[in-house]
């Protein structure tokens, strides 16, 4: 990406955010992270701006450098209810500042990595969605109403953006796999897996290095828009968890949903109740416009994308 001197990441401190973060600098990028969290294992020449992200300090770099693209990582995710005010103001508030400074500043490129899982998992689910299927996770998950409006925000952003130079891009990968600490890739590392009985949904993941892979091909000039992403295909949930070798154990939805709900209200696990909705009904999407467009293809397979989960335990 020739126009681009510096890229801006928020985000960087979480493991997928050092990943991109390699990635770039190995292409020979110039890079300036934004994350409040200590790092110390990040390219020599990486540039740390320690501070949050609504800082006057963070929304002054689009001043004072010439930033090309902006790589928006730094969202909070599943904050318990007492935070929902600090989850609120990062990540709606954030990235509204910080979508503000790149317009101010014409920066050329925007890209804001979201999430397939804001279509939501139901039963009354189209085969694949594509891009311009409604959000619905708010309805049956509380918690991601603000990464839904996150998006929803960077698609009006788009729109604005549209008689400028400035070209907006939203990934939607599906559930990705690998070192990141995310629901999926828990799951799969728990030492028995638990399936609901008389459930097994249809479900797509992707390997970390593939959703980095798509990125970079996002920062390419003129790419624009919205891209739901996808890795190898479909397969029933039992495949993936075959893949992990670990025993499984089947257990009722309504036994697990009270079984689950009450282990949350005493802080013994980290998996909400709507959690399960993931592992019930199916959520698949069509990623046809990014392998067209993007000539993007998944190179990891689903047995690379799952052991990579499992590595990192």
């Amino acid at each position: 990406m020739s126009e681009a001197k510096t890229i801006v990441v928020t985000g960087i401190g979480g493991r997928f955010g050092r990943l991109v973060v390699r990635a770039l600098h190995r292409a020979g990028h110039t890079i300036i992270g934004i994350d409040a969290r200590p790092i110390d294992d990040l390219p020599k020449d990486v540039e740390h701006l320690r501070v949050d992200l609504r800082s006057k300090r963070a929304v002054d770099v689009f001043r004072r450098r010439d930033v090309g693209a902006l790589i928006h990582l730094g969202l909070l995710h599943g904050l318990r209810s007492g935070q929902a005010s600090k989850q609120h103001e990062w990540n709606v508030a954030g990235t509204a500042r910080l979508l503000e400074m790149c317009l101010e500043q014409s920066v050329r490129k925007v890209i804001l990595l979201s999430s397939a899982s804001l279509y939501g998992p139901r039963a009354d689910n189209d085969q694949f969605l594509r891009e311009d299927a409604p959000l619905l996770a708010a309805a049956d998950f509380p918690a991601v109403r603000d990464l839904v409006a996150v998006d929803m925000s960077a698609q009006s952003f788009f729109w604005r953006a549209r008689g400028s130079d400035v070209d907006t891009v939203i990934l939607r990968p599906v559930h990705i796999l690998g070192s990141v600490r995310n629901a999926p890739s828990n799951y799969l590392r728990l030492e028995r897996i638990p399936v609901l009985m008389g459930f097994d949904p249809m479900v797509q993941v992707i390997h970390e290095l593939d959703v980095v892979d798509v990125m970079i091909r996002a920062l390419e000039p003129g790419v624009h828009g919205i891209f739901n992403v996808a890795g190898p295909a479909e397969v029933p949930l039992s495949r993936v968890v075959a893949e992990t070798g670990a025993p499984t154990l089947t257990i009722p939805y309504s036994a697990m949903r009270l079984g689950l709900g009450a282990l949350w209200r005493l802080r013994l696990t980290h998996y909400p109740v709507p959690e399960l909705l993931h592992i019930r009904f199916s959520a698949m999407v069509d990623d046809s416009r990014a392998r067209e467009e993007l000539g993007y293809h998944p190179r990891r397979t689903l047995r690379e994308a799952v052991q990579a989960a499992l590595a990192a335990r």
